[in-house]
């Protein structure tokens, strides 16, 4: 509990006064003051609820009794940093590695998806001797340095930013917007080819590749679901040319997906990255985060003769609380209830698509879902201006909601794993009220386009 409960314009004038302006609100115009929250929902300073539909780091549910008990009960006995031995480390550890394939088997914890990406970048480096770095259009990987690097999502604002010639952009393998688009006998191919031509490039200058990294499936890049066989093609590639493949599973990862536990494996099961990070979810809101990688890379980082040492990463409490969201995914089926609400949901938006000729495309697996909205079904016209008013029409419902992608067309689903089928309802309803509201607009100026 906070110390005080201020009225809501205080807060907003005590924000303004000592948080720094870059850091962004929800709604700015008017945000809400967010002040407890309960699984799917969160509650306003006047008890107000709020459908969080957004919310991927609650990954179990917001202030699930178990993890806040875990946490609770560790941090009255003991919280120190990995120097000491201590079970919860190990236990955690062989408990992450259960989930994954057999040669993925040494982590590093750490605090935050941006200190996991940095330290893949580090790994990468030292255990192949190479610099540069293969990232992909729109890509997030985090908000250090190194990472904005590596961040076209980010460093494509800064209009005075020169991008690093270590940093090599590589197309978004987006079978919808993107250059090979679904029609494309083969878009796997061809945009593993894309990535080809580039390191063909690097060679030429004198260079060779550290890593090429991804997301599993992009998120801030607009929900994109790279087709089945791309990843393989590029990591055969990659690791021809000297480099190793890591998967950023930061946004999607611990059973959002439904069919399986990591992203990654929709590509099968004869595709296994070199190096995985971890973030958000993996605390349900705690900070915490993980990468994992082969017993190769990390001897290779231990020869550089640099201890690597993180003051909070691994700590009892942290992985008291990592137990414990692995146990409730478990306990409650949440991964098997991603797949089942989430197919509910990819369902009834298909529904609402043939409908309402703004919705350009449904795409998404499991509890991770993104719908474009387009002004033309042809040219794809992006239609931001309507998803912010949709996500603002869904405010006014009580139902949380964010755009992205590129264009910010893009109506990001993304919420917390017990979410419900009824929850569903709800939010396709007032989507098709707005979207139907929208269509009457649109025909009235004259300017829907068919």
């Amino acid at each position: 509990m906070s110390v005080q409960e201020l009225e809501k314009k205080k807060t907003i004038d005590l924000r303004k006064k000592h948080i720094g302006p870059s850091c962004k609100i929800f709604f700015s115009h008017d945000p809400i003051k967010i002040v407890r929250a309960k699984g799917q929902y969160m509650y306003d300073e006047n008890g107000q609820q709020y459908l969080d539909c957004i919310n991927n780091v609650a990954h179990v549910g917001h202030c699930h009794p178990d993890v806040v008990t875990a946490g609770a009960q560790q941090m009255e006995m003991l919280n120190t940093n990995t120097r000491f031995l201590h079970d919860n480390l190990v236990l955690y550890a062989q408990r992450l590695q259960a989930t994954l394939p057999d040669k993925l088997s040494v982590c590093y914890f750490v605090n935050s998806g941006s200190e996991a990406n940095d330290l893949a970048l580090r790994l990468a480096r030292q255990y192949t001797g190479n610099k540069d770095i293969i990232t992909l259009e729109n890509a997030y990987h985090g908000h250090v340095s190194s990472l904005i690097d590596i961040s076209p999502y980010k460093f494509h604002q800064l209009s005075d930013a020169e991008q690093s010639q270590f940093v090599h952009v590589a197309p978004s393998p987006d079978v919808y917007r993107g250059k090979y688009r679904a029609g494309h006998p083969d878009p796997a191919t061809a945009y593993a080819d894309e990535v080809k031509k580039i390191i063909n490039n690097v060679h030429k200058k004198g260079r060779k590749i550290a890593a090429f990294i991804a997301e599993s499936l992009q998120s801030c890049g607009g929900q994109v679901i790279p087709p089945v066989g791309y990843f393989q093609q590029v990591a055969e590639l990659v690791r021809k040319a000297g480099g190793i493949f890591i998967a950023d599973e930061v946004q999607v990862g611990f059973g959002r997906i439904g069919s399986d536990f990591w992203a990654f494996q929709l590509q099968g099961q004869d595709f296994v990255p070199d190096i995985i990070t971890m973030g958000k979810p993996i605390g349900n809101g705690h900070p915490l985060s993980c990468v994992v990688t082969t017993r190769e890379v990390a001897e290779a980082f231990m020869s550089s003769g640099m201890e690597y040492f993180n003051t909070f990463g691994g700590n009892p409490v942290s992985c008291a609380i990592g137990l414990a969201v692995l146990d409730v995914i478990e306990k409650e089926n949440l991964q098997g209830n991603a797949l089942q609400v989430g197919q509910y949901l990819t369902n009834r938006l298909e529904k609402l698509k043939e409908k309402h000729l703004l919705i350009g495309d449904i795409r998404g697996r499991g509890l991770f879902v993104g719908v474009e909205l387009v002004r033309d079904r042809a040219k794809l016209t992006p239609a931001t201006a309507e998803a912010q008013e949709v996500i603002y029409k869904l405010k006014e419902q009580h139902i949380l909601l964010s755009a992205d992608g590129p264009h910010r067309n893009v109506l990001k689903f993304k919420p917390p794993l017990c979410f419900t089928t009824e929850d569903v309802d709800l939010v396709v309803e007032k989507l098709d009220l707005i979207l139907t509201e929208n269509d009457y607009s649109q025909i009235k100026k004259k300017n829907l386009k068919i």
